[in-house]
């Protein structure tokens, strides 16, 4: 065991060693691995570096602290993000040499954070088994800054880590990802309280004690929430999710248009045809052309869907803007009826930076540096989320790719004052995760989507490339699913939602009231050990 006493008297390179190999080892709580349980044999040594810089002068004490949270969240970031750098394998002419910015500046990037948040819990640290809570409280700060600061990146949250088991992940419809975070760091972080430096030795075990309550508590009533909520299905719908497995560097290439076509429409009519299907989704960005300059290709789909059914699909859509040569290009959704009209569309609002777009566009491209899709110019934003109408379904929020990973942007803002805005139906996220392979990116992905569906109460319709794609009802279960690296079809009923959940209801508000309620208890016990 790594103690306080132990760590303060090593070389200063075994400390910052333990804390880069604690912090990847941390990334074993994540899917596809869903190791939990390994972070309370990591966050522990997290604590005892904060405890080590003891006795020192405060700035030197503060740095230390920052120095230890970068180190471990170096190690986390890059044992759990790794799977980024097959984005630039794709075309990889153009965009190799990107790939160490990737693979190590993101980590190196958000990894600040981390050793922020540790600053902070340092400066309300105690010497006892108080100084858990502060660590907790800190922490979740941060990792709410992480999800929010510079278009936010909330990837693997600590709190994804007890949501990899179905029952623990039910609290999410209540505290939401903040609270599963906070309980998650606090809980985990607990062991440490037993090596307390200070503090009565009574005291030392009340911490771990309440953490195995709380986690006993947090099972027992996600237990009892999913034997007991029933959840129906909207009747006289049949959906069929087309997963085509596509190879990545075919699906931008306009020369392969008809070789795309050709696996789309055989894919969608595999298993006897469409018969009795009312609804067909395709994945993300499905075609590498506009479909309204492209007839032959919205021809073949309508020959394709039987009277009555409707596809839904990812597409590029462009909109001229007066006074510009260069059209406005958009990552949309489009819902096709069978005659042929596209019935309505839906915008990305939150786009992928450097992916879909590049910050300082103007400076950047006169560098020669371009967005990976390689649209030019990248592609433009929609305003604001709003909710798609696709006939015969209960309205859809449509989130495309990486959207379905904030869980505050997920609902559509209220039209001015009115809060009476209708509740949709389901989740709706469409992505391309093929960029990414066979790696824990895709899992990842998928495991942060149905914490969507469980927060919000909403079933969720997922179609993807490659994998994962699955048909997932409002408590978060599978009612169908694709795997990775799979080509195929599945078709299922749609679960219906339920009505809204606490965190769907008050969720900012329940997340705030989290967090301020931990800094005021680690703030009462820093200053009662001040004061002792």
């Amino acid at each position: 065991m790594l103690t306080p006493d132990r760590l303060r008297a090593a070389p200063a390179r075994w400390r910052a060693l333990g804390a880069l190999v604690a912090g990847g080892l941390s990334a074993l709580a994540m899917p596809p691995f869903g190791l939990w349980p390994v972070l309370a044999l990591t966050l522990p040594v997290l604590v005892f570096l904060i405890d080590a810089t003891a006795g020192l002068p405060l700035r030197r004490a503060l740095t230390a602290s920052f120095l230890a949270g970068w180190l471990f969240g170096l190690g986390y970031f890059v044992a759990g993000l790794w799977w980024i750098g097959e984005a630039f394998l794709v075309q990889a002419d153009a965009f190799l040499w990107l790939m160490p910015f990737a693979v190590l500046g993101l980590p190196a990037y958000l990894a600040l954070y981390t050793g922020f948040g540790c600053v902070l819990a340092r400066l309300l640290w105690t010497g006892g088994p108080g100084r858990i809570l502060a660590f907790a409280a800190a922490l979740t700060l941060a990792e709410t800054a992480r999800g929010a600061w510079l278009t936010g990146f909330p990837w693997n949250d600590f709190g994804y880590a007890l949501a990899t088991d179905l029952r623990f992940a039910q609290a999410a419809s209540i505290v939401g990802l903040t609270g599963l975070c906070l309980a998650t760091l606090a809980c985990l972080a607990s062991p440490a309280a037993l090596f307390s430096p200070g503090g009565s030795p009574r005291t030392r075990p009340l911490p771990l004690a309440l953490a195995v309550l709380l986690l006993a508590a947090l099972w027992a009533g996600g237990q009892w929430r999913l034997a007991t909520t029933e959840v129906a299905t909207v009747p006289d719908v049949r959906l069929r999710l087309m997963q085509p497995d596509l190879p990545q560097d075919q699906k931008f290439r306009y020369d392969a248009r008809r070789t795309v076509m050709d696996l789309y429409l055989a894919t969608s009519e595999s298993q006897g045809g469409l018969k009795g299907v009312t609804h067909l989704f395709w994945p993300e960005s499905a075609f590498p052309f506009f479909l309204e300059r492209e007839p032959e290709a919205l021809a073949r789909i309508v020959a394709m869907l039987p009277p009555g059914t409707v596809l839904v699909t990812g597409a590029a859509r462009y909109q001229p803007v007066p006074g510009r040569d260069r059209p406005d290009v958009f990552n949309s959704v489009r819902v096709i009826d069978s005659s042929g009209t596209i019935r309505a569309n839906a915008d990305k609002v939150h786009l992928v930076p450097f992916g879909e777009y590049l910050p300082f566009q103007e400076t950047l491209e006169a560098v020669g540096l371009e967005a990976l899709t390689r649209v030019r110019g990248g592609f433009a934003a929609a305003p604001a989320r709003s909710l798609l109408a696709i006939p015969g379904l209960p309205e859809a929020v449509p989130l495309i790719c990486y959207e379905a990973i904030f869980p505050t942007e997920v609902m559509p803002a209220p039209a001015g004052a009115a809060q009476d805005t209708p509740r949709p139906g389901f989740l709706l996220n469409l992505s391309n995760d093929a960029w990414f392979g066979l790696t824990p990116g895709p899992y990842q992905h998928f495991e942060q989507s149905r914490l969507r569906a469980i927060e919000q109460g909403l079933p969720l319709v997922r179609v993807t490339n490659n994998g994962i794609s699955a048909v997932v009802d409002p408590l978060g279960r599978i009612s169908a699913v694709l795997p990775l690296g799979v080509r195929g079809v599945l078709d299922d009923s749609l679960p219906q939602a339920l009505a809204a959940t606490a965190y769907a209801t008050h969720g900012r508000v329940i997340s705030w009231l989290l967090l301020l309620g931990g800094f005021c208890g680690a703030l009462m016990l820093r200053l009662r050990a001040i004061h002792a």
